[in-house]
């Protein structure tokens, strides 16, 4: 095996939008939630759950909160959950009162599940198939809470659709090495802006080449417009309603 086929293959992901009609099956589900169960997790805590929906209509009321038709028409959904239910459920069966309510934990789920959510998708881009994170379930928390039917000390987290592509995607450059990559301390803009202004070139480069030039704005403009508008203000209530980031 090259031993560079793993880097490779990370340097070449793209998120992939439309997928055959081709389900994924039982054996390939496991075989990808146990890689995802094989990624690291802080004090071996395990702090989160896999939720597969299969149930047509599930899928079709998580599409509406998205608005992304490929949630609903796709190999497989996965939702990945900061999952705390089954710790409070053993320390009430043990008598031994636990703290899951406080910030830290919180952290611990959502880093938790997200380390077990990157296995996954290496490891099902490893055999061919593409995926797509969703972080659009957090519309409407409160509404995948329902449909998924999800208990106190738990929270949704966001989805991930694979399958087999029936589209090539395309790879979209990152930041630059030394926007990213700071030595011993933190770098300011003016210490790295050059590097970011050549980037915001590129990828005004790329949208125009991708959209015949119908589009052409900077990465810089994009994500600055993105996080200027209010969104998802629901999120702190719905947290704390399923008793996270508690006093």
């Amino acid at each position: 095996m090259d031993q560079y086929a793993v880097i490779d293959l990370l340097k070449n992901h793209r998120s992939i939008r439309k997928f055959t009609e081709e389900k994924l099956s039982d054996e390939t589900i496991k075989t990808l939630v146990e890689a995802a169960q094989s990624a690291s997790t802080s004090s071996y805590v395990q702090a989160y759950t896999i939720i597969g929906v299969t149930d047509p209509e599930k899928k079709k009321a998580l599409k509406e909160i998205s608005t992304q038709p490929y949630v609903e028409n796709n190999g497989h959904l996965f939702v990945f959950v900061a999952d705390y239910r089954r710790h409070r459920d053993l320390s009430i069966e043990k008598d031994a009162p636990i703290n899951y309510h406080l910030t830290e934990q919180f952290i611990v789920g959502t880093v938790d599940a997200t380390l077990a959510a990157q296995n996954l998708a290496v490891a099902a881009e490893s055999i061919g198939l593409g995926i797509c994170f969703i972080g659009s379930l957090r519309n409407n928390m409160a509404k995948v809470i329902e449909i998924l039917e999800l208990p106190e000390g738990t929270f949704p987290l966001f989805g991930m659709v694979a399958g087999v592509p029936a589209h090539e995607g395309s790879i979209k450059e990152r930041l630059p090495f030394e926007a990213v990559y700071h030595e011993n301390a933190y770098q300011n803009l003016d210490e790295t802006k050059e590097d970011i202004d050549k980037y915001d070139e590129s990828i005004s480069e790329y949208y125009k080449q991708r959209t015949d030039g119908k589009r052409e704005d900077t990465w810089s403009d994009q994500v600055i417009g993105m996080l200027n508008k209010k969104q998802r203000l629901d999120v702190d209530a719905v947290v704390k309603k399923q008793g996270f980031l508690g006093q």
